[in-house]
């Protein structure tokens, strides 16, 4: 596995050998269908996290307590979807091969179908969580099956029926929500409440858990390619997070932050703050 270290996430400095958990980017964003720029996500993301504190006052922890490695940015060849698609899974299955919990960086969300294919190897039972704006299930875009508006069809596809739980959803085409419908659990824009429902049918299953940021209205998060107002705040994904706690959460991303439409940086401080409260919440 190439990578490429600019910079690493506060306090990400632990051994890979010695860690329990590993953050790594996945800078793509080849098929974007609005605003390119997610492939900085990562980096931006590291850079604000000096700006947030190591302890979480919700639930009195500290990332000094934590052993975690940030391996930097997985190298992959621009422009070159399929052997990117390749690396980014490969990159996956020796995390999880070492045995560390993993946190994905994006990049735009088609990288989540490569990240969690070695987790249906690995997991028989697994169930996926997914925050967003988008459905996401279209079977192709303006005829490429590879993009990201596809990515949890082709998920959903994988795990088989009623495997995939989508929340904050606003957005899609009709044939869309029909199949969802069919084969998802689909909620349509709210996100904490819903979530807290399932939360007992998840209870005992492998969870994957896919962000992507634009779940969160915004005012809240304007960095990112494809905004759709109507979303929830900062506060209620952060509440989600914490919500996700008391499951077996076995992996994250967070996709889909892109700088160049934010030049405050409240949407990458938001991010940085999401991925200390998921190792607060779901590293062991």
């Amino acid at each position: 596995m190439m990578t490429e270290k600019p910079g690493i996430f506060m306090g990400g400095d632990t051994p890979y050998e010695e860690a329990d958990a590993v953050i790594l980017g996945i800078p793509m964003d080849y098929t974007v269908s609005f605003r390119p720029g997610t492939r900085l996500g990562p980096l931006t993301i590291r850079n604000v996290s000096m700006g947030i504190e190591e302890y979480s006052v919700y639930l009195d922890r500290d990332l000094t307590d934590y052993a975690y490695c940030d391996c930097g940015d997985l190298s992959l060849p621009f422009g070159n979807v399929e052997k990117s698609l390749q690396l980014i899974e490969e990159a996956s299955r020796q995390v999880i091969e070492d045995g560390k919990f993993p946190i994905f960086l994006g990049g735009e969300h088609l990288v989540t179908y490569p990240l969690i294919k070695p987790f249906m190897e690995r997991y028989p039972e697994l169930r996926v969580v997914h925050f967003d704006a988008h459905a996401d299930l279209r079977t192709d875009y303006y005829g490429e099956p590879n993009s990201h508006a596809t990515v949890m069809r082709k998920v959903s596809e994988a795990l088989g029926p009623k495997r995939v739980y989508q929340f904050g959803i606003r957005s899609g085409t009709r044939d869309e929500f029909l199949f969802a419908k069919q084969h998802n659990h689909l909620v349509v824009e709210e996100v904490l409440e819903p979530l807290r429902e399932v939360l007992p049918e998840l209870q005992g299953k492998p969870v994957y858990v896919t962000l992507d940021i634009d779940v969160v209205d915004p005012a809240f998060a304007p960095g990112t390619g494809t905004q759709e107002p109507g979303g929830c705040t900062s506060r209620e994904i952060i509440k989600a997070i914490h919500a996700l706690g008391e499951l077996n959460v076995v992996g994250f991303d967070l996709v889909e932050i892109s700088p160049l439409t934010d030049s405050s940086e409240r949407t990458a401080l938001l991010g940085a703050k999401i991925v200390r409260e998921v190792i607060l919440s779901f590293v062991k």
